[in-house]
């Protein structure tokens, strides 16, 4: 029952809890992929209308043991975009499609669930397996849930599949040197509590991303764990803040990296505007795992605007990225043609929902560090 655990895993829309409901998308969706209080509320019950629900759809197989859906419940979310780059010689990109997912949720029981989606295409290549796990709902009976598999480290502070521009929250996405860390995907253990109206979520994680198992059949390279851990709080109607942690080591032939990580993050909503806010500060003390350490740091964030005016098809967002390392170390994978120090952008565009499945969308991005404007036009749909 904690919407603590929704912002940790609620990670794409999924029309097949409308059919399963025979409700609108609109009812978790506004607009899609971004979450309303129903639908956080909606994937913290494990995506139930209700903690403990059996949904209607459930055949009756006469064993106490199986939970069953009448129906499997799958999806697909289908991406496409026209780019245009200006920097230099303008260049125009279909990106048409951009991505194709196959995603399926449903209960196994009252209390346990599990979501994964995978992508079937993803830039011009089979993308794999992304978010797959398995939740446990108010384990004994208390607001404890435990959710065990493949998730994004980044997901308790805010949800990259939710967001509503292209252009991406490049904190979430940096690495530093040849450090796997990130706090993009990552296998592991995510535990959420609600204790006096806080919410805390802690991770263990390997540390090293959703790559391919090694020679020996381990995912994990190296003998340690890394763990994170989020606290968040409403201080006010429509104020919420957290703070955030995160420590690892990361070991290449015997020479280690200490990755430490603190942030905050805060949430302002009034009326139809919002306002996210994120910083982190991270701090590697040897991410090239030379002999002779050389130790560097990375502040950065972002701040995101959303107008969603309420009966209205239309919506606006805005967005400002920026990181800066104290080396040229920094890797984002976002295009650069190689290590940066420095990453600062803003983007600013509109969508409008065609249907409720259906959303055509459109943003500028100027970069401010590397000069020149990427624009975007394309459409977001799920069925």
């Amino acid at each position: 029952m904690l919407t603590v655990i929704a912002e940790a895993r609620a990670a794409a829309a999924i029309p097949g809890f409308a059919r399963r409901y025979k409700v609108s998308c609109m009812l978790c969706h506004n607009p899609v992929p971004v979450l309303t209080d129903f639908g956080a509320q909606f994937a913290a019950n494990g995506y139930r209308l209700a903690p403990g629900e059996v949904p209607a759809d459930t055949l009756v197989t006469g064993d106490p043991l199986l939970t069953l859906a009448q129906d499997l419940g799958l999806a697909f979310r289908l991406d496409a975009y026209v780019r245009e780059y200006t920097k230099g010689n303008a260049v125009t990109d279909f990106e048409t499609p951009y991505a194709l997912k196959l995603l399926s949720s449903a209960p196994i029981s009252k209390t346990i669930s599990y979501y994964f989606y995978a992508f079937l295409f993803e830039r011009g290549e089979i993308g794999g397996v992304e978010d797959a796990f398995i939740t446990f709902n108010d384990i004994g009976g208390e607001p404890a849930d435990v959710s065990i598999g493949q998730f994004q480290v980044s997901d308790p502070l805010f949800k990259r599949e939710l967001r509503l521009e292209y252009e991406d929250f490049a904190i979430y996405r940096a690495r530093m040197g040849d450090s796997p860390v990130d706090l993009t995907y990552d296998r592991g253990i995510l535990a959420a509590v609600d204790v006096l109206g806080f919410g805390i979520t802690g991770q263990a994680l390997n540390g090293n991303g959703r790559g391919p198992a090694q020679a020996n059949r381990r995912f994990d390279n190296d003998f340690g764990k890394n763990f994170a851990l989020h606290i968040t709080r409403d201080l006010a109607p429509g104020l919420r803040v957290g703070g955030f942690g995160y420590f690892g080591r990361t070991t290449s032939e015997s020479v280690r990296n200490e990755t430490t990580m603190l942030g905050l993050d805060a949430t302002l909503t009034r009326g139809i505007l919002e306002l996210n806010l994120q910083y982190l500060h991270r701090n590697d003390d040897g991410p090239t795992f030379e002999t002779t350490p050389r130790g560097t740091d990375l502040d950065g964030g972002f701040a995101e605007f959303l107008v969603r005016p309420r009966g209205s098809r239309w919506h606006g967002f805005a967005l400002y990225n920026l990181v800066n390392a104290t080396d040229a170390l920094l890797s984002l994978r976002l295009g650069e043609a190689g290590p940066l120090d420095r990453y600062e952008t803003v983007t600013g565009g509109v969508g409008y929902l065609l249907r409720r499945n259906f959303r055509v969308t459109g943003e500028a991005t100027h970069d401010i560090e590397q000069g020149g404007v990427r624009w975007a036009l394309g459409f977001v749909s799920a069925f």
